[in-house]
């Protein structure tokens, strides 16, 4: 039985383009209690394979999260076998704002400690005592209140390229970093102050505002569906939005366009810019943002250095690279001191 991919990137894509369908690229989280997820990962790996599902799933004991790419006209299939499982029947989708049929390659369902990577140990608290969801409409009159507090829940190199207006934005690699900051940089304000949160899905946040709860934080707030659902209602409504800039996606768009704002800058020489891009050499990869000028003068790399690596023949690439782990710069997001221009 197939368990796992059969496909490489290179032959997905090709097949995608032969078959010149529309696909929907779609979010999703669930926090539940799941007995043994080692057979959930693999009976959504059976179904959604042959349904052409693909996607980056993560599976735990607390829940799933999923990011996926599923053909249009399989669209009503794949809801209805969502439906079909019991904690996930009804299961808010958040379908992306801009579509591109080859958002994911592959399908790839995982086994995790964790749906998020959050460090926390979920025994000293209770996660189900979240904090109060609200919609755009209310999201919008909350932030306007000089008694509230609103904080980006994302890493650095996502706030950078979009943010909502006066929101404070985490100088942190990861979501973990972030929530003993907040804590300590908000301690003041735990009584009389609204802690309103916002991140990509929600699904950071709902984590997020147990936590902050259980922390003392009295009024806690999250954004229902984060930004992506944020910006469906907006749209829908024909509301004010407060957004600027680009929402960070983990796909291979890595942003969609929420507003015409262009917040952030090329990291190679400073002109207004928020294209994200990974370095052409293999073995760096580094994250960054590189208008097109620099892409075409740098050859889409991130330095000289890597840019010499690139030009050379594919096989010397190879032996370069042979031997040695992933490079650290993958994991840096645009922290390296190869761009001059990153702030």
């Amino acid at each position: 039985m197939q368990l796992y991919n059969t496909l490489s990137a290179k032959e997905r894509e090709q097949l995608i383009e032969e078959a010149g369908k529309d696909r929907l690229t779609i979010s999703f989280y669930k926090y539940a209690h799941i007995g043994n997820p080692q057979i959930l990962r693999n009976h959504l790996f059976i179904a959604w394979n042959e349904m052409d599902v693909l996607g980056r799933i993560y599976v735990a004991y607390e829940g799933v999260n999923a990011q996926l790419s599923v053909p249009a006209d399989h669209f009503e299939k794949f809801k209805a076998h969502l439906d079909s499982i019991s904690f996930l029947e009804n299961v808010r989708l958040n379908i992306a704002i801009e579509q591109d049929n080859k958002s994911f390659l592959k399908l790839k369902v995982k086994v995790r400690k964790k749906i998020v990577a959050d460090g926390l140990n979920d025994n000293t608290f209770d996660v189900t005592n979240k904090g109060i969801h609200v919609g755009a409409e209310q999201f919008n009159e909350l932030i306007e209140d000089p008694d509230t507090v609103l904080v980006d829940m994302r890493n650095h190199y996502e706030s950078e390229i979009g943010h909502f207006k006066n929101a404070i934005t985490p100088d942190v690699d990861t979501f973990r970093d972030s929530l003993d900051i907040i804590e300590r940089d908000l301690a003041d304000f735990k009584e009389d102050k609204k802690l309103v949160m916002y991140c990509t899905g929600g699904i950071r946040c709902e984590k997020a505002s147990a936590y902050y709860k259980h922390k003392g934080f009295k009024n806690v707030f999250q954004l229902e569906g984060g930004i992506i659902e944020y910006t469906r209602q907006v749209k829908a409504k024909n509301l004010e939005n407060k957004f600027l800039g680009k929402n960070f996606v983990f796909d291979h768009r890595r942003g969609e366009r929420i507003s015409e704002d262009v917040i952030a800058h090329c990291h190679q020489c400073g002109k207004p810019c928020d294209t994200h891009v990974n370095c052409a050499n293999e073995a760096c990869h580094l994250l960054f943002i590189q208008c097109e000028e620099c892409a075409a003068a740098m050859d889409n790399c991130c330095s000289m250095e890597c840019k010499e690596v690139h030009a050379l023949p594919y096989e010397e690439q190879k032996k370069l690279r042979k031997g040695k782990g992933a490079s650290n710069k993958i994991f840096k997001k645009g922290r390296s001191p190869v761009l001059k221009y990153k702030k």
